[in-house]
């Protein structure tokens, strides 16, 4: 039986202050008991196994309601505010994007993708268009922030090959990349990030309503 006073909330948070400081491959039910003072037992009470936990620290990141356009915004201005809101929550966790890929998002969040598309279809999209819009935007920012939150793993915390003594180690081979990223940014930059999404906005724009 669970120690009396144990909640499943309390034991969400703690995990997801756990992820934060061991990640992903550090967050372990034995690590988590101890962190909470309790036994093993105590957390099977609220979760069966890993899998169910992880799927409910995905669903608190992704409790909040993206919302719907404000006032005078367009389709595009708030698929825009809604993808950067996206990656700030994936980047607000260590390993935020790797929980999010690997977790069941559960219906609270289907419920909101639900009242996105009515969003889109009452502007004039089609369910299918409406659907294919969001979900490539929603694809894209997980798997740029899987590969930006990659990379920070890998380099600890030695300069990235954006910064100015690491990027000029690189510039007599490769003076065509290291030209890129001096004028736009290194590929998991913010910049790369504005880029990428701007074009699959353009193809959305493509055959969007008028």
């Amino acid at each position: 039986m669970a120690q009396k006073g144990l909640a499943r909330d309390t034991v969400v948070r703690a995990a997801l202050e756990l992820l934060d400081e061991a990640g992903l491959e550090g967050l372990s039910m034995r690590r988590l008991a101890a962190r909470l003072g309790v036994q093993n037992p105590a957390l099977y009470w609220h979760f069966r196994n890993k899998q169910e936990l992880l799927d409910e620290m995905a669903r608190e990141l992704l409790a909040h309601d993206m919302g719907g356009p404000a006032e005078g915004e367009g389709w595009r201005e708030w698929l825009t505010r809604r993808a950067h809101r996206y990656r700030r929550t994936l980047l607000g966790h260590r390993d935020g994007a790797r929980l999010i890929a690997a977790g069941d998002p559960g219906p609270g969040v289907a419920r909101s993708f639900e009242e996105e598309l009515r969003t889109l279809t009452g502007l004039g999209f089609t369910p299918a268009r409406g659907l294919h819009a969001i979900t490539a935007i929603s694809h894209y920012t997980l798997g740029f922030v899987l590969n930006e939150q990659a990379a920070l793993d890998r380099r600890g915390r030695r300069d990235s090959p954006g910064d100015g003594p690491a990027l000029a180690a690189y510039a007599a081979d490769y003076p065509l990349t290291v030209e890129g990223v001096r004028t736009g940014g290194a590929p998991t930059s913010d910049e790369a990030f504005e880029h990428g999404l701007r074009l699959i906005l353009d193809g959305v724009a493509a055959s969007a309503p008028a």
